[in-house]
């Protein structure tokens, strides 16, 4: 690792050790930082397993019921109750805070199930359908949600180590080596300045 080029003078040697004490404690803070958001990182994989579980054992009983509908009314029938149903979605902007940080992601909100069609002209099964199928839509928001943080985490996490390796492969290494440089030179100047001492008062012991 090439050193910073800098003049060996002691101030600068200063503030190299200033430099190298930051870095060092940037360093350290950031890979607390990173042990943190894996930490947080991998409680929100655990909790979109959970979810995806819940989603599954839902997309089985929505479309089991959907299934009953099928062999009791048919394709035709189904198609004409789901062209009476109409939703309007409205989504809403939430913020969550992980170690210290703000994310922010889309949620839509729970839509009121109206009934589109009377009792002559459904099947028993039509609310059962239509339940179901409310909580898929319900899971699968929170599915949404949950997972966009997670990439979101995900991507500070890659951030932050990147500027973990910036400091630990680059700045911290220069710095150490500028700092090795400068004292380096700085002892060797000091040895000629003691030599040329002890030249210039054994020169005057030699003329007294």
């Amino acid at each position: 690792m090439a050193k910073i080029n800098v003049a060996p003078t002691k101030s600068n040697l200063l503030a190299t050790k200033e430099q190298l004490s930051v870095a060092s404690s940037g360093y350290n803070l950031l890979h607390q930082k990173s042990d943190i958001l894996l930490m947080e990182l991998m409680t929100l994989v655990e909790k979109i397993k959970l979810i995806e579980k819940s989603v599954n054992k839902q997309v089985e009983k929505s479309y089991g019921e959907l299934k009953k509908l099928f062999l009791v009314a048919g394709g035709t029938e189904i198609q004409r109750l789901a062209s009476s149903v109409h939703y309007d979605f409205s989504f809403e902007e939430k913020k969550t805070s992980i170690a210290g940080m703000s994310f922010s992601t889309l949620e839509a909100e729970p839509v009121k199930q109206d009934v589109f069609f009377s009792m002559l002209d459904s099947y028993a099964q039509t609310s059962a359908v239509s339940v179901e199928f409310f909580k898929l839509l319900e899971l699968l928001t929170d599915l949404a949600s949950i997972r966009t943080i997670a990439w979101r985490l995900a991507m500070e996490i890659k951030k932050n180590q990147r500027r973990v390796n910036a400091l630990e492969k680059v700045v911290i290494p220069q710095a150490k080596e500028t700092k090795t440089y400068i004292e380096n030179v700085l002892e060797e100047r000091e040895r000629e300045n003691v030599f040329v001492l002890k030249a210039l008062k054994s020169g005057k012991r030699k003329k007294e």
